[in-house]
């Protein structure tokens, strides 16, 4: 910009912006499209029924149609179909399948339903040590926690006026959540997905084009400092701390973001 000339303010930021060095990866994954997900031939997300009266004082009986596979998901899905309590048709929902699903087999949904595989009921009604998936997190919500291959919770307890129940998570911790909540009796199928070795680039190649672009991955210090913070120096080193506040500006956002502890983790914790 020349002195003694005006611009407008868009103009002034735009050649800021040209005077300015690369934008980070970092910062265009929040905007570029280059980044966001595979969706075309995906066949729809996953949710429970809609919560309604039947199935609150009473039970659904669904069926299941069909086992299916969803691009970029580990775990199987499956199609229930359902008779739509107010109006003459079918209603079709698409849930994770659970280890022991199968076609054919009708499924139970609502409070009277019995406790047994694939059959959906609401956390009060399941005893302590029931396992289960896609759990809900908040009441009617649909389902949110465990749904990835393998996983599964379980009900820790209940609280004693029965409106709270504890349940565990895939991770260790336990959470409270209202026992209205619903969720799928079993494990959540495709288990031991991570078990078989990678092998070689091309698996994981195939594995991430159909999720989206996040792989292979540059790291950060083996860039040059205008492409990313850790880059330069005469030896791949970062040179600095790789922790980084919470507010720094977006080209320097990276690293440990708002780390409470690095470091390896010593000694096994116990899970409260």
């Amino acid at each position: 910009l020349k002195p003694g000339l005006e611009f407008s303010p868009a103009a002034r930021a735009a050649a800021q912006r040209r005077a300015m060095g690369r934008v980070i990866r970092g910062s265009r994954k929040g905007k570029s499209l280059i980044f966001s997900a595979k969706t075309r031939l995906r066949k729809g997300a996953v949710k429970l029924r809609a919560v309604d009266y039947a199935e609150r004082h009473g039970f659904m009986k669904g069926l299941v149609k069909n086992i299916i596979h969803d691009p970029g998901r580990g775990a199987p899905m499956c199609e229930v179909v359902f008779h739509d309590p107010y109006r003459y048709k079918l209603t079709k929902e698409k849930w994770v399948a659970v280890e022991g699903l199968h076609t054919g087999q009708f499924v139970y949904c609502g409070s009277k339903a019995q406790l047994s595989v694939g059959n959906c009921l609401p956390l009060g009604k399941m005893p302590e040590g029931t396992v289960m998936s896609m759990c809900e997190d908040k009441a009617a919500d649909r389902g949110r926690l465990a749904r990835a291959s393998g996983c599964s919770c379980m009900v820790v307890g209940h609280s004693d006026d029965g409106k709270k129940t504890r349940i565990r998570l895939p991770s260790g911790s336990r959470k409270t959540v209202p026992s209205t909540c619903r969720a799928i009796v079993g494990i959540a199928a495709g288990g031991g997905r991570m078990d078989k070795p990678v092998l070689k680039a091309g698996n994981n190649f195939h594995k991430y084009k159909v999720k989206r672009n996040s792989w292979p991955r540059v790291r950060g210090c083996c860039m040059n400092p205008v492409e990313h913070p850790h880059g330069g120096g005469n030896h791949q080193h970062v040179g600095h701390p790789t922790t980084i506040a919470r507010a720094a500006v977006p080209g320097q956002k990276v690293g440990l973001i708002a780390a409470r502890r690095t470091g390896i983790l010593r000694g096994g914790g116990k899970k409260k």
